[in-house]
């Protein structure tokens, strides 16, 4: 799977388990995560590869701002309550 930024991602692994961020840019093994809230872009986190499951069902267009962000992540989330709900 190749990861491109933009795309959400969950973590597999870590303190951080099972929190969705947007990655940002990826370099060799690991790549710079930011969700604009906990982790704005302004303080990346760094994540290897292996750690993380690609979330296909959603992308990000841009990765200018926290707030752009944290709009992607609730509608994502948003999408798969209703999805459990229903």
């Amino acid at each position: 799977m190749n990861f491109e930024p933009g795309m959400l991602v969950r973590s597999k692994a870590g303190h951080d388990k099972n929190c969705i961020y947007v990655i940002i840019s990826v370099k060799n093994e690991y790549v710079y995560l930011a969700d604009g809230a906990s982790r704005p872009l302004c303080r990346m986190k760094r994540k290897n590869i292996r750690h993380l499951q690609p979330i296909l069902k959603k992308r990000a267009d841009t990765v200018s701002s926290d707030q752009t962000l944290r709009s992607v992540i609730r509608e994502y989330k948003e999408q798969e309550r209703e999805r459990n709900i229903n």
